[in-house]
């Protein structure tokens, strides 16, 4: 029995720099609202100055007043950071996948939306509606951009240097509709009177059960279970108010995996963007103002990075009535075909593919299930010892590839490298759902509703990319064959494994791709920055 659900903080000098998004995922506001916002050309920060005094934006040092009314967080695109008039090697100094963009014609192939000039199934038709449109490759091969401007619904054609669809990100939490939807037209006056356009407004929900305290999506599972729980030897996370500086035995991950300038697994500092300390030969005095420590390195320049982070964001959409659909015909024919199988109903085949039982349960051998002193489902169960062959919970599900802890390892021995290696691809998920819950799983009922997924991260290649290309959409992944993800993954088949024989089940697309982009989440003083541009 693992102990009682971790509560983890940042220490009071990175919280007072920090977005509060970093640290908590505001689930004591259940109603959200996304606005995505469009720039005009060279429009700098006088625009975020004014929407911060009538948003402000949430400071994880503000978490310590547990009745928060109302918290938001702000994020940009490359091209975003661009249009603001942030200078040219600032720009320059951040990683590649976020200066090339989710649509760069490489990254669309490393994260499964498209071969060659075809979108996947898994991308809605048409191809996704909003990006960030910052494809530098495409550009070089004059090939065209594969973004849609909503604010006009068609596609941007020609050079793929459109100057973008959305540039920022600005996400509302309230406690309910009205409050939402009244700080929604307070942004959106203060936006419009400098030219901000919100092309794109998503109505986002995290409805927790009183009696069980989960979340589901709209699927029906619950979700939002298994978090890293972050720690740093130099003492900047703190853990039920001591300094966390040794990681959790199973869910430990370093503080730089999610935060730029603190240690990541790596024992490296997590890489930063800077900006430049002079003007024309003169000691630029807007970082000083804005609270941006020198960098440590590069002399003359200031970490614009430090207490920041990049946020993924996917916009995907759910076919919930498809997906129960399928289990329903998966299950007939199991039992069809072993008229002995009582146990195999539509919930038993949808727990397999998801690998967690509807409460939030990991399926262990058997059925069993284990609780956390404080009634959670425990999430620091490891798969070597108890379901190394994935008779339990199995080897191809979501959950088991989505973060397949020790369960790659070869051999005891090995289990503990294994698992380490594992954790230095983690990310911290902060998504919530979006559209209606369904009256009737079965039913379509032609309603929009999906996950608007987000995670923050230090490295996009080696933590988010690396999860969706190497584990989740890989089709040789753990000794299976020609087998990607069930849940979030193409038409195709799926393995469950049992003793002496296995069963294999035919899985659809089930949930669409309609949207997304790499943004840049600030710190406070980098925040403080870009409202001087």
């Amino acid at each position: 029995m693992s102990a009682a659900h971790p509560s983890w903080k940042l220490a009071p000098d990175v919280a007072a720099a920090t977005q509060a998004l970093v640290a908590t995922g505001f689930g004591r506001l259940p109603t959200g609202r996304a606005l995505f916002l469009r720039l005009p050309s060279d429009c700098g920060g006088a625009w975020l100055k004014a929407l911060r005094g009538v948003v402000p934006i949430t400071v994880a040092s503000d978490l310590a007043e547990k009745a928060l009314p109302q918290a938001a967080a702000i994020a940009f695109t490359w091209t975003g950071l661009q249009r603001m008039g942030l200078a040219p090697n600032a720009l320059a100094s951040f990683s590649a996948p976020f200066r090339e963009g989710m649509l760069e014609e490489n990254r669309l192939r490393r994260l499964g939306d498209r071969r060659g000039d075809v979108w996947l199934d898994t991308v809605v038709e048409g191809g996704p509606r909003w990006s960030g449109n910052t494809p530098p490759r495409q550009a070089e091969k004059n090939v065209r951009a594969y973004s849609v401007d909503l604010s006009e619904g068609k596609p941007e054609t020609g050079t793929a240097v459109t100057g973008g669809v959305v540039h920022a990100l600005l996400l509302i939490y309230s406690r309910n509709d009205e409050e939402a939807d009244a700080t929604c037209a307070a942004a959106v006056a203060v936006l419009e009177e400098h030219h901000v356009r919100v092309v794109h407004t998503q109505p986002l929900l995290l409805d927790v059960e009183q009696r069980s305290g989960i979340s589901r999506e709209h699927f029906g599972f619950a979700d939002g279970l298994s978090q890293p729980q972050p720690y740093d030897r130099n003492g900047h996370v703190l853990k039920d108010g001591a300094p966390a500086t040794e990681p959790h035995p199973v869910q430990g991950v370093p503080l730089g995996e999610f935060l730029m300038g603190y240690e990541n697994g790596h024992q490296e500092i997590a890489p930063a963007p800077v900006v430049p300390g002079d003007v024309a030969g003169t000691e630029d005095q807007r970082p000083i103002k804005a609270g941006l420590p020198r960098h440590p390195e590069a002399r003359g320049f200031f970490d614009f990075g430090r207490n920041g982070s990049y946020l993924v964001v996917r916009e995907l959409a759910q076919n919930v009535a498809a997906f129960w659909r399928a289990m329903d015909t998966a299950a007939a024919l199991i039992r069809e075909n072993e008229p002995e199988a009582r146990e195999v109903t539509s919930d038993w085949v949808a727990e397999r593919v998801v690998g967690r039982d509807r409460e939030g349960h990991l399926i262990r051998p058997g059925n069993r299930r284990q609780l956390t002193r404080d009634a959670r489902p425990d999430n620091d169960y490891l798969f070597f010892d108890e379901d190394r062959h994935g008779f339990g919970c199995p080897l191809g599900s979501h959950v088991r590839r989505a973060h397949p802890r020790d369960s790659l390892a070869p051999t005891q021995s090995t289990k503990a490298t294994l698992l380490k290696a594992a954790n230095n691809h983690r990310i911290l998920r902060r998504g919530r759902k979006y559209g209606p819950n369904c009256a009737d799983l079965r039913v379509d009922d032609g309603a929009s509703r999906g996950l608007l997924f987000m995670c923050l991260n230090t490295d996009i290649a080696r933590q988010f990319e690396f999860i969706q290309q190497t584990w989740l959409l890989n089709s040789d992944f753990h000794t299976m064959f020609e087998e990607t993800d069930p849940l979030i993954g193409p038409d195709g088949w799926m393995t469950i494994p049992e003793d002496p024989l296995r069963r294999r089940i035919h899985v659809e697309t089930f949930v669409q791709f309609s949207g997304g982009e790499y943004f840049f989440l600030p710190s406070i003083p980098a925040l403080n920055y870009l409202g001087q541009l």
